[in-house]
């Protein structure tokens, strides 16, 4: 009994801090319409910063925390409010939802530059030095005493904030309908910024009040929110005393699998997984009201065609020869996971942009096919390579099953459930048997993975592979352009843009969603066996949920309708990270850093990078003499780099150069009016804004 009580006293105290952050997450989302994902990230922060400012400095611990919580805090939420989310408050749910995210990656790259995530930092509990208080047999300490106090404190006031004055109600009304609220002498922008303060003060209050009793790193206390994710389902995003009873399940649940769960090789991760599977549960179980605040969907999704799609494979086929044939065989190491890494972004393609389902787990299913690969295929079997892509689509088809009833914030929640229970719980499992079938991951540390083997040929070394990779991305690039422009990918459209009216027409929405999140996965499998082959050893760290956030911001930034983001992706992830690492240890964590900065700006270009550049680039690719032009000088620079010892660099600027000049070039030609008749505006030249008015004048005076 004493023991029981012992573990009810942790669970309660470990309660009260998921209490406090899932009330900031409810806070947030009633008031300003927003779920933020970065809310544990900005906890993070504040857990470090206290620490720089008490231990570190050595500043007294009332002064540390009143910087922190009133000054730090308060100003990193209104840079949120002002810079970052008041841009894409009109635009729709999935653009606020990619905003947090890159937030959340932004925060733990910066405190991993800033702190070094190798040096231990304990942090004391406070009143450490203080008699525990006893009630009966249990033991209390002064900390848990003040995180229980804090919580109370803390869920009276937010209800009296909500309920009992104008600033509640008016932060309330801004969410149902900014425009009525207006009318009624409501501001927006106040309740907003208001909101995110609090929010990001509670959360500033959380990490605070958790990071004595966890290990002081930025991964691991930004995914503790996890647990508050969990509380605030509980709660329905809505309600803060659901939310604290959620907490309270959580804490307790976690408390006492900690005490009561046996001790085998296979249950120690169920403990840390349990909150994500919790959420999971509370996500099917429990009824999910319309989210609050307008959803708009204002990216079109641009129709692939043949031509371009072959174009783009070609591409992608001549980028690889041309790495083998410049790159020396350790850079073709380092250079080489683009391609891979390229197909697992193009997964993003027909699940994000075709059918308008967002998933943040597409790395921890790439892993399942990296792991299944070097299993099966452990002497280059190639039947292995489809069954791995056949066991991720299952693995895909298994997720979509909940998704029938889940959509939005609450689908991107339950994909970011799965990621943290296949990260914390099934990639650490050892080798077990299920009805006489032996079933291995990573086997509690690594998987060996080699090639294929193709046509008599072993593919082991790294120009080989990296060739292989090339030729799978660019051919799953034309079978998912072709899926746009099929009858199936006309539906995936339709179904992205409503559900209700696909569903309505005729349209199976098990049926649909089951076999795009197959596809996906399948796509995303075949990335992870091919990136195994690439670093022939894998580990479960490296397709965890935090690894694969800037896959997904770049394929977002590239654009997620887009069938380039694959090899967009690729480049932009493995290119820069590549010249980084070369600057010395200090810029390691800045390519992260720089990823989420540019899914931080998705809001000034939501249709994607890409489509920007296919429209600045347009005009030189219906210019024959000045295509033709570009293609000789390419094929000069690619002469050049593969004949003149450490000619890759200045063949690769003189390309550069070459193209952007000739692209220019063909701009100004594209125009020039002259020889056009106006009839063809828009056609043979890019349309301006004065052609309209030119047109209308024009108009008038023939009539």
């Amino acid at each position: 009994m004493d023991q029981f009580l012992a573990f009810t006293v942790v669970g309660l105290s470990t309660a009260a801090i998921y209490a406090v952050i899932g009330s900031g997450l409810v806070l947030t989302h009633t008031t300003a319409g927003v779920f933020n994902f970065a809310h544990g990230a900005a906890g993070m922060l504040a857990a470090f910063a206290y620490w720089q400012l008490a231990v570190g400095w050595g500043w007294p611990v009332p002064a540390a925390l009143a910087v922190v919580l009133l000054v730090l805090a308060p100003a990193f939420g209104l840079f949120v409010e002002r810079v970052l989310m008041r841009p894409v408050q009109a635009l729709g749910e999935a653009e606020r939802l990619v905003m947090t995210v890159a937030l959340l990656a932004g925060c733990i790259a910066l405190a991993r530059w800033v702190w070094d995530p190798d040096t231990p930092r304990p942090l004391s509990p406070f009143l450490a030095g203080e008699r525990a208080v006893r009630l009966g047999p249990a033991v209390v300490t002064w900390h848990q005493v003040i995180t229980m106090a804090t919580a109370l404190a803390i869920a009276v006031g937010l209800w009296s904030l909500l309920h009992r004055t104008r600033a509640g109600t008016e932060m309330r009304a801004c969410v149902d309908d900014r425009a009525l609220a207006v009318l009624t002498g409501a501001d927006p922008l106040r309740a907003g910024r208001l909101a995110w303060v609090l929010g990001i003060q509670l959360a500033a209050v959380g990490g605070i009040l958790i990071a004595p009793t966890v290990a002081l790193d930025a991964q691991q206390l930004s995914l503790l929110i996890v647990s508050a994710y969990t509380a605030a389902v509980f709660g329905r995003l809505r309600s803060l005393p659901l939310t604290f009873l959620g907490a309270v399940v959580v804490g307790l649940l976690e408390a006492y699998l900690a005490g009561y769960l046996p001790q085998n090789d296979y249950l120690p991760g169920l403990r840390l997984a349990a909150p994500a599977l919790l959420l999971f549960l509370a996500l099917l179980a429990f009824p999910h009201h319309r989210l609050r605040g307008r959803d708009r969907t204002v990216v079109r999704v641009p129709l692939p065609g043949r031509r371009g799609s072959l174009v783009l494979a070609g591409c992608v086929l001549a980028l690889a020869l041309f790495l083998v044939s410049v790159l020396t065989e350790d850079q073709v190491i380092s250079y080489g996971t683009l391609f891979s890494l390229g197909v697992v972004a193009l997964s993003y393609v027909p699940l994000a942009g075709y059918a308008g389902q967002v998933s943040l787990c597409q790395l921890s299913i790439a892993g399942i096919g990296a792991a299944v690969w070097g299993h099966l295929g452990a002497h280059g079997e190639l039947w292995a390579l489809p069954v791995a892509v056949l066991v991720a689509a299952a693995v895909g088809a298994l997720v979509a099953l909940p998704a029938l009833r889940l959509s939005g914030i609450y689908l991107a929640l339950g994909t970011v459930a799965f990621a943290t229970v296949l990260d914390r719980w099934i990639f650490t499992l050892p080798a077990f048997d299920v009805l006489g079938v032996h079933i291995a991951l990573f086997d509690q540390g690594s998987v060996s993975v080699t090639g294929p083997d193709l046509f008599g040929l072993h593919l082991t070394s790294p120009a080989e592979l990296l060739v292989l990779a090339a030729v799978c991305l660019a051919v799953t690039s034309v079978a998912v352009a072709g899926l746009r422009r099929g009858r199936h990918g006309r539906r995936l459209i339709a179904l992205r843009d409503s559900e209700a009216a696909y569903a309505t027409l005729g349209g199976r929405l098990l049926v649909a969603k089951v076999a795009v999140f197959a596809l996906s996965a399948g796509i995303a499998g075949l990335g992870g066996a091919l990136y195994g082959m690439q670093l022939q050893t894998v580990t479960a760290d490296q397709f965890g949920l935090v690894a694969g956030l800037p896959v997904f911001l770049i394929a977002v930034v590239g654009g997620l309708g887009s069938v380039g983001t694959g090899l967009f992706t690729g480049l932009a992830y493995v290119v820069p990270t590549q010249l980084l690492d070369g600057l010395g240890p200090w810029a390691q964590n800045l390519s992260a850093l720089l990823i989420a900065l540019a899914g931080m700006g998705f809001a000034h270009s939501p249709s994607g990078v890409i489509a920007r550049l296919r429209t600045d680039w347009a005009p030189l690719g219906r210019d024959r003499p000045l295509l033709t032009a570009l293609l000789g000088a390419l094929a000069g620079c690619w002469a050049l780099a593969a004949l003149v010892p450490d000619g890759g660099p200045p063949a690769v600027a003189a390309a550069l150069l070459a193209a952007v000049t000739l692209r220019g070039r063909a701009a100004a030609r594209a125009a020039a009016p002259a020889g056009i008749p106006p009839e063809w505006w828009g056609l043979r030249r890019p349309w301006r804004p004065e052609d309209g008015e030119v047109l209308s004048r024009a108009t008038a005076a023939a009539g």
